[in-house]
């Protein structure tokens, strides 16, 4: 693969006809190490961030050994890519077959679920194993963060007794797991989902092994500055500390976005220009899903010299025919930026690349190695805390 000193670098050596998705190996392999270190338990990729087989051999070479999958094709492919990873099949609703292949073929000893159906299929399926790790997902909140994932998912802590209580019958270990939602912008929304857990456990009169607080670690994004994740790491440690199965359970984290977001950019060129919309040549259906579906906000820069350093507001077309390849935004540019102009849209590691499609025949691309930083980053140790204040007030 080759590799250029920054997305500049790459528009003036191909002057790209189609996107050109950049990867950043270093700033995956800092995350990695970052979560590995500071995080005060175990780490698991979620894989379904980004399933990129280059991602997955940087994260482990960085101390990332248990891998988050979600179905029978994850547990393949990185059974295949890392044949030492320790897999743990945490979507809660799988096939019998995809749980009988992941425990049978694949080795996988770690389950999850969140109802008693799902409880007995996976006996079955695994018929009676007994050196099973079972993680009962919990429904929380989602309120602090930007992505809801409350609803499709988790028992209610009224009905979670009886469950925890059946699961720790047949499981080896017995965990609780939840998510408070992709982009938790405060640290207290895992305090919050732990105090639930709590109630939990109290109520089931049960020993638990692990406590699974799942993803939603945040990166950074226009109008999106989360605190430092230390904060978080801190706030969990203080909270998991506080259960009353502290000593006896391990603690467990699920980050998808935090540890890739990174880990790639995108370079498109403006095709067309009508005030105050850019028609560009990747979008909704390529790997700016998000911006689209779900109005996120990327940060941009123009990679052409020369251009306006007054900033406007642009939407974005994407290469389809279809009215819904659109992007909202809004993203600032360069107010005389125009067509052949080229663009880098940042920290599209997550969800980026892995939710592109073949739609109307586009989806063609390069990808390339980059060693400059990232648009924007939780790792560098360099950012301002958005917590602290200019206005100083003297004492004096």
């Amino acid at each position: 693969m080759h590799s250029y000193h920054d997305a500049s670098a790459v528009v003036r050596a191909l002057s790209p006809d189609e996107p050109v998705i950049i990867n950043r190996p270093h700033a995956a392999a800092r995350a990695a190490s970052f979560f590995a270190e500071k995080f005060p338990g175990k780490s698991l990729y979620a894989v379904k961030a980004n399933p990129s087989p280059e991602l997955l051999q940087v994260l482990w070479a960085s101390g990332v050994t248990h891998y988050d999958v979600a179905s029978i094709a994850e547990v393949r492919l990185v059974r295949s890519v890392l044949p030492q990873a320790v897999l743990c099949f945490m979507h809660p609703v799988k096939p019998a077959g995809a749980i009988a292949e992941a425990y049978k073929v694949h080795g996988v000893r770690v389950f999850s679920l969140d109802t008693p159906e799902e409880l007995d299929k996976i006996v079955r399926a695994t018929d009676g194993a007994t050196d099973l790790s079972l993680c009962v997902r919990l429904r929380v909140s989602s309120d602090y963060s930007e992505l809801s994932l409350a609803s499709k998912f988790g028992v209610d802590l009224a009905d979670a007794a009886p469950l925890l209580q059946a699961t720790r019958q047949v499981a080896d270990a017995l965990g609780i797991c939840f998510h408070v939602g992709s982009q938790a912008m405060t640290p207290f929304a895992y305090v919050q989902a732990l105090e639930r857990v709590r109630a939990a456990i109290v109520d089931a009169s049960v020993t638990v092994d692990i406590i699974d607080v799942g993803g939603g670690f945040p990166s950074i994004y226009p109008g999106m500055e989360p605190p430092p994740l230390e904060d978080y790491f801190g706030a969990i440690h203080r909270a998991a500390e506080s259960l009353p199965v502290s000593y006896s359970s391990e603690l467990w984290c699920e980050p998808g976005r935090a540890l890739c977001a990174e880990y790639n950019s995108l370079v498109v060129r403006v095709e067309k220009g009508r005030g105050d919309e850019l028609y560009i040549n990747d979008g909704a259906y390529g790997a700016l899903y998000d911006a689209a579906h779900v109005g996120w906000r990327f940060p941009v820069r123009c990679l052409t010299e020369g251009r306006s350093e007054v900033l406007a507001p642009f939407a974005f077309y994407g290469p389809t025919c279809d009215d819904a390849d659109y992007m909202e935004g809004p993203f600032l540019l360069p107010a005389d930026i125009r067509p052949g102009d080229y663009i880098e849209i940042g920290m599209l590691g997550a969800y980026g690349a892995a939710m592109k499609t073949r739609f109307n025949g586009f989806g063609e691309g390069l990808v390339v190695e980059s060693t400059d930083e990232p648009m924007a980053s939780q790792y560098l140790g360099n950012r301002r805390d958005p917590r602290q204040s200019d206005n100083v007030v003297s004492l004096r």
